[in-house]
């Protein structure tokens, strides 16, 4: 079973047990998360793909801690005009364990309804044909 779900305006495809590393979100170490933005759910040969979300489906997760990623460097130059800029970034990272993946509830069919048929009358049969007939 995966899912596809949006955090971050990133999306992720996840399984029961993997580790993502997503934008930070808020918490602490050991706090219980929750994605109700769940834009796709595969199990087996079923597959449901929301319009845009799955109604219903969660993905839930255990936050292992806050981090900060890699320092990624952003360097401007203009050349011949002694125009040199450099700056660093590093954003802020939360690691999560995802542990469940939960679908929408099964709907139970609705019974099917009996319907009622008229059963034409040997008696309004020929009528019709008689009016026609006649005009």
């Amino acid at each position: 079973m995966f899912a596809v779900i949006k955090t971050g305006g990133k999306q992720y495809r996840v399984t029961p047990d993997d580790v993502i590393r997503i934008e930070r979100i808020s918490g602490e170490a050991g706090d219980k998360v929750s994605f109700n933005d769940v834009l796709m759910l595969a199990d087996g040969g079923r597959t449901a793909v929301g319009t845009p979300l799955v109604d219903g489906a969660r993905v839930t997760g255990t936050l292992m801690e806050q981090t900060r990623g890699e320092k990624i460097i952003v360097f401007k130059k203009k050349r011949r005009k002694n125009y040199r800029r450099r700056n660093g970034h590093r954003q802020d990272l939360s690691v999560v364990r995802i542990t469940d993946i939960s679908g929408p509830r099964a709907k139970k069919k609705a019974a099917p309804k009996k319907s009622k048929t008229k059963k034409k009358s040997a008696d309004s049969a020929p009528e019709a044909t008689a009016k026609s007939s006649e005009s």
